[in-house]
């Protein structure tokens, strides 16, 4: 599982797949699944990143990593609209907040921040 997770491009590093998966945020159907277990085509896999669930169909496992290009090839997408609307949000939401006690922003920030909303 977590070496699929890697090679499909869902996590930077494989280590970081091993511990969503030892985390308990990856399932395969109903089940949370561990990292050495096998992935069949036809499952479905979802992995909670961050604030969002993402839902996949599993199609094939690649030999080892792919490039962005031909990752399509090893899963369909089947996410909800509202999840990555979700996802949209709270990445705005972490661009307004700031650190707390940061103070004024900085022209930088101001001008990343109008870039941002246009």
């Amino acid at each position: 599982m977590d070496k699929w997770l890697w090679a499909v491009r869902l996590f930077k590093t494989r280590p970081l797949a091993t511990e969503a998966c030892r985390a308990g945020a990856v399932s395969v159907g109903e089940l949370t699944a561990k990292p050495a277990r096998a992935v069949r085509p036809g499952e479905v896999v979802s992995v909670r990143q961050g604030v969002w669930v993402r839902t996949l169909r599993v199609v094939a496992a690649p030999p080892s990593r792919v490039g962005a290009a031909r990752v399509p090839e090893f899963y369909v997408e089947l996410t909800p609209p509202e999840e990555f609307a979700k996802a949209c949000e709270w990445r705005v939401q972490q661009a307004l907040a700031g650190t707390p006690g940061e103070g004024r922003p900085t022209k930088r920030d101001r001008r990343l921040r109008d870039r941002l909303f246009g």
